[in-house]
């Protein structure tokens, strides 16, 4: 459980590092800018994808190894 929540959390640092690059510098990459609901929102999306991230590697930190 633990090895997965790390790697989810792996998933949303880098999509939400890709949303934010893609918001300031015009890249098209990321899933982000992919999602229609989210048009106009990039920013937050991403910004709500990094603290998702803090949050999964610190569950995953409480949670035993095994």
């Amino acid at each position: 459980m633990k090895h997965l929540l790390e790697f989810l959390g792996v998933i949303a640092l880098l999509q939400g590092v890709a949303g934010l690059l893609t918001e300031f510098t015009d890249w098209d990459w990321g899933l982000v800018q992919r999602i229609g609901f989210l048009d106009g929102y990039g920013i937050y999306a991403s910004i709500a994808l990094l603290v998702l991230a803090v949050a999964l590697f610190a569950a995953a930190e409480s949670r035993k190894s095994g």
